[in-house]
């Protein structure tokens, strides 16, 4: 048990610096006032490896990280509770309801991890401009910012927030699936059930 957090919080750090280097370092493109950028791949892949909590707070510390050394650290705490979302979201589909770091057909977790994938990035498609519009009109009014995520949002999103979740949600699942038989033959696969993990 002890060997297992160790793993799982040297793995949630591991996310994070990713997270982070998918934001900052890799460049990201600036379109409809959507940053399409794959550091919430990295969200994802931590949330399919570690459960939900420890991916989505790897992906929270690491992306409002970035923010803050980017200079936006005003958007940082929304990107806190996003990511967080994000993370919790993939691994109640992933864990909860598929189990897949159980023993499975590959097909299974192919399926199931791109679901929770999608499921995860699909909701924040929603979520992320109803945060902004809630954040810029009750939290810190600004009427420019706060129609700017209301019209995101009745729009459900912009043609490049989709663009991100698409990119985000294949690249998290083909490292995931790549990353999963390597992982168990190494004896290094996070535990987060009774019953491990088999590969063929």
């Amino acid at each position: 048990m002890k060997t297992d957090n160790v793993k799982k919080i040297t793995y949630a750090g591991l996310m994070a610096a990713l997270c982070y280097v998918g934001y900052a370092v890799f460049p990201a493109i600036n379109a409809s006032g959507t940053k399409v950028h794959i550091g919430n791949a990295f969200v994802v892949l931590g949330a399919l490896l570690l459960g939900g909590l420890y991916g989505g707070l790897a992906g929270a510390i690491g992306l409002s990280i970035a923010d803050i050394t980017l200079g936006y650290a005003a958007s940082a705490p929304r990107t806190f509770i996003c990511k967080l979302v994000i993370g919790l979201i993939v691994g109640l589909v992933a864990h909860k309801l598929a189990n897949i770091t159980e023993d499975h057909k590959k097909t299974y977790i192919i399926k199931w991890s791109a679901i929770a994938a999608i499921a995860g990035l699909a909701f924040n498609c929603v979520f992320e401009p109803a945060l902004k519009y809630v954040w810029f009109t009750l939290l810190t009014p600004n009427a420019e910012k706060a129609a700017s995520a209301i019209s995101a949002l009745l729009a459900v999103t912009t043609y490049a927030t989709i663009i991100n979740a698409v990119i985000n949600s294949v690249l998290a699942v083909v490292i995931y699936n790549a990353l999963r038989p390597a992982l168990n033959k190494a004896n290094l696969f996070p535990t987060l059930s009774k019953t491990h993990v088999k590969e063929a």
